[in-house]
């Protein structure tokens, strides 16, 4: 019988899918977008997919956007039907959000490359095996609580929390869908921000750059792990 598809959700036109994209091409898994940022409807019911993406945005969860509380609905049915999702960034406070956490602002942007330090539990190398500190890439300014039953996975210097697992969920702070071509990208729209927003987490454009060939390989093998264990709670194996 064939998989119903993975319905991925993007609320800005630049924060697409990504590796992700690919991933779930490789794997032979179906999947459709679902432009929110094109005003697409948020659709009523997570049965009619396999599993639920939410990708970044530059809006927070706390914005009076028609779209957000239509979002949270769905993702606390996707929770009670037993429909997996996966947050990245905006993704992540999103899930928090539905389920009773708070998003606040962080204590400082997090812009750039900088170390992500898994947690030592069996669950955490459920998730990520072997690993234990990655180079992950960033871009937020809030973070979130762990929402009630969640375990906290994984930490870095300048934001105690990057990534949560509650069940087969994933909320994940960090940017592990990364592409030469998105970084570009985002370094290109986002140079004043990164002008404006001097401080320990934020690195100029050219040291971003510049550290984007030694990382993002290691990066993408990070997040193929994540995503196939991921797939097991979509494929039921």
């Amino acid at each position: 019988m064939p998989i119903q598809p993975v319905a991925i959700f993007r609320h800005t036109l630049t924060e697409g899918p990504g590796y992700l994209a690919d991933h779930l091409d490789r794997r032979g898994i179906p999947w459709t977008l679902i432009a929110v940022d094109h005003g697409e409807e948020i659709p009523l019911s997570p049965l009619l997919f396999s599993g639920l993406v939410f990708m970044g945005g530059p809006m927070s969860v706390n914005d009076a956007l028609p779209w957000i509380p239509p979002v949270l609905a769905l993702i606390r049915q996707a929770r009670e039907q037993g429909v997996p999702i996966l947050g990245h960034c905006l993704g992540s406070q999103l899930m928090c959000k539905a389920w009773g956490g708070t998003v606040t602002p962080n204590t400082a942007k997090e812009i750039g490359w900088g170390t992500v330090t898994v947690e030592n539990s069996a669950l955490a190398r459920n998730w990520w095996g072997n690993k234990r500190t990655f180079e992950a890439f960033h871009w937020h300014g809030e973070t979130w609580s762990l929402p009630a039953g969640a375990t906290l996975l994984a930490r870095s210097a300048h934001c105690p929390h990057q990534a949560f697992a509650l069940g087969p969920h994933l909320g994940l702070q960090c940017h592990v869908e990364m592409t030469s071509e998105m970084i570009d990208e985002w370094c290109r729209n986002g140079a004043d921000e990164i002008l404006g927003n001097p401080g320990p987490g934020v690195q100029p454009v050219a040291t971003l750059l510049a550290a984007t060939p030694r990382h993002l390989a290691a990066l993408q093998a990070v997040a193929e792990q994540l995503y196939d264990r991921w797939l097991t709670g979509v494929t039921g194996r």
